[in-house]
């Protein structure tokens, strides 16, 4: 049965690529009736994709958003999404400039470092294939799998890219806190994404998110077993969060990427999600 909800989505305001038309229009294709588009550090994209979907009737989108943050006692990072947003708050979009900002700072330094180590990289083009948006670490794996050095984005992630590459370099990112208050800050609803695949120490870390004011976390994740969802469906409901989720889908075109209407949560995590809404 096709999931009708996705609540995890990428465009070329940050590190997809599609631009929003066209992924309002592939969702629409695909049989989803309700999604959120949640670029990194960006809501550029959402003036456009709120325009194609008022073309779509029966068709609603969401206004999202996906954080970096880091957890206590060097548990590493987590990504902490946020829907309903209010994009219109210029604190908030200064915000996520300066954090733009410094995206693109550490993508020229993983450039230079690749660079030293042999690799024949333009930053130019790292910067042409982000059209645009939000500058991220799949822009320079695609300017080195265009180049021939690697067959695809993963194996570039894998061997270079990745928190343990010889070319990562890190940036300063919002503890949990203050990125969940960010999100309230604009009235938006606090989500933690794919607790299963990045967050260190889940069940530790849950009470103290909970008290932060996390509101839900990501139960339905693209590729998710059946026991990890099992797993999260029995940490939501203990600890009374939404159950969210989605396809996390970027258009790679590689041969294990779920497309939209693939995973998602069910309907009445939307009425949940709403029930929030500040």
């Amino acid at each position: 049965m096709p999931a009708l909800v996705d609540l995890h989505l990428h465009t070329t305001a940050s590190d997809g690529r599609l631009a929003p038309e066209e992924l309002v229009r592939l969702l629409v294709e695909r049989g989803v009736t309700v999604a959120a588009i949640t670029d990194h550090d960006s809501t550029e994209g959402l003036r456009a994709a709120i325009l194609e979907a008022q073309r779509h009737p029966g068709f609603e989108l969401i206004c999202g958003i996906e954080l970096g943050a880091v957890l206590p006692a060097e548990d590493g990072d987590v990504h902490m999404l946020g829907y309903f947003l209010d994009i219109d708050n210029s604190a908030f979009q200064s915000s996520l400039m300066t954090f733009r900002d410094g995206r693109a700072e550490r993508a020229r330094g993983m450039v230079e470092n690749l660079i030293r180590v042999g690799f024949q990289i333009e930053w130019e083009r790292v910067i042409e294939l982000a059209q645009g948006g939000a500058i991220a670490r799949p822009h320079i794996a695609w300017a080195l799998v265009e180049k021939g050095y690697f067959q695809s984005v993963q194996e570039a992630f894998d061997r270079y890219l990745g928190d343990e590459g010889i070319a990562y370099v890190g940036r300063t990112k919002l503890t949990t806190e203050k990125a969940i208050n960010m999100i309230r800050s604009v009235g938006g609803v606090p989500v933690l994404a794919h607790p299963a695949r990045y967050v260190s120490n889940l069940e530790k870390h849950l009470p103290m998110l909970k008290r932060e004011g996390l509101a839900g976390m990501e139960v339905y994740y693209k590729d998710y077993t059946i026991e990890e969802v099992s797993w999260l469906q029995r940490l939501s409901y203990q600890y009374d969060l939404i159950p969210c989720g989605g396809t996390d889908y970027h258009a790679m075109e590689s041969a294990d990427e779920m497309l939209p209407g693939t995973v998602g949560p069910p309907m009445a995590s939307i009425k949940r999600l709403k029930s929030l809404i500040s």
